[in-house]
């Protein structure tokens, strides 16, 4: 009896994967995983902006959920969890920070891992008290380089810069702290100022130079741009024109095959989607060619080896 079982679930899944190969296009099957490596990125909902979720892919284009939830938010005045933004450290460590509250929460909250179900005690991050009229700290993204890490987010400071068409208490810039432990962090620093304001920076490294993804947050534009640098602390030049419509943001990059695929947040929409570059100066849509769970927010998309992905599914019931 429990031969014939085994024997019947084997054939189930060997089917299952079968039916998913077949759904993969043959440019997508160039760009899977191989090796020991799998696609995971982190995941919210609006619904409860509470816990973290993750999705995973074989190939960068399509994704599944995860089942069940892995962190809850337990730091910060409004102990609310958006946008995480996850890393894994040179040692293998993974580092996880997030938006801990919309406003009056001058900081970010940050835990970490070995396996992603295992979490060391929340802290909360208080980036911005040097700033008293900061506003927000909003979607913190990790960078790692030269042996530290770098933490960049957006927060305005009311009066600092000029308003325009923006609101008073709604003009963003980008700020940073770097740490090589997270117990002991950098003065924050003033990270990026366009001249417009802007949110949800996201840091790679293609070749020898540095990018920057991020919102152009200006009420004209509420777009994806990029733009270039020597370092991954800026100066940060020759910002692209728009390469999304207006109403997306919450962008990340992941490197599939020989092409970049930027992911970003249609929020008028409602879906997620994507372009794909070579050189971030051409970008093509994509977005009929990815799919995602719906009620997917804001995640930040790496490479994981796939034991990490096997305990994640074994974790839950």
């Amino acid at each position: 009896m429990k031969t014939g079982c085994v024997f019947w679930v084997r054939s189930l899944l060997v089917a299952i994967l079968m039916m998913v190969a077949g759904m993969i296009s043959p440019e997508s099957q160039a760009a899977e995983t191989s090796g020991d490596t799998i696609f995971l990125s982190t995941s919210f909902r609006d619904a409860d902006q509470k816990f973290l979720r993750f999705l995973s892919s074989m190939d960068g284009y399509h994704w599944t959920n995860v089942p069940g939830t892995f962190l809850e938010a337990k730091v910060g005045a409004s102990q609310q969890f958006r946008d995480p933004s996850l890393l894994r450290g040179p040692d293998g460590t993974f580092h996880l920070v997030w938006t801990a509250g919309w406003h009056h929460d001058q900081g970010f909250g940050y835990a970490s891992s070995r396996d992603l179900i295992h979490w060391s005690a929340q802290q909360f991050v208080p980036v911005m008290t040097n700033e008293p009229t900061a506003v927000n700290v909003w979607a913190p993204e990790l960078f790692y380089d030269d042996d530290k890490f770098i933490i960049v987010w957006a927060s305005t400071i009311p009066g600092r810069f000029p308003d325009k068409l923006e609101k008073h208490d709604n003009n963003q810039r980008l700020f940073y702290t770097t740490t090589r432990d997270f117990t002991n962090y950098t003065p924050t620093k003033l990270f990026y100022d366009g001249g417009f304001s802007v949110i949800d920076p996201f840091i790679l490294k293609d070749g020898g130079r540095y990018v920057l993804v991020c919102k152009d947050n200006s009420r004209q534009a509420l777009n994806l741009r990029v733009a270039f640098a020597d370092s991954p602390m800026g100066q940060w030049q020759e910002v692209s024109a728009p390469f999304t419509q207006k109403f997306t943001e919450g962008p990340c990059a992941l490197k599939v095959g020989d092409d970049w695929l930027i992911y970003f947040d249609a929020y008028r929409q409602k879906i997620y989607g994507a372009v794909k570059t070579h050189d971030f100066k051409t970008f093509t849509d994509i977005t009929p060619e990815v799919s995602f769970p719906v009620g997917h927010k804001h995640g930040t998309a790496l490479r994981v080896p796939r034991e990490i992905l096997a305990g994640l599914l074994k974790a839950q019931p």
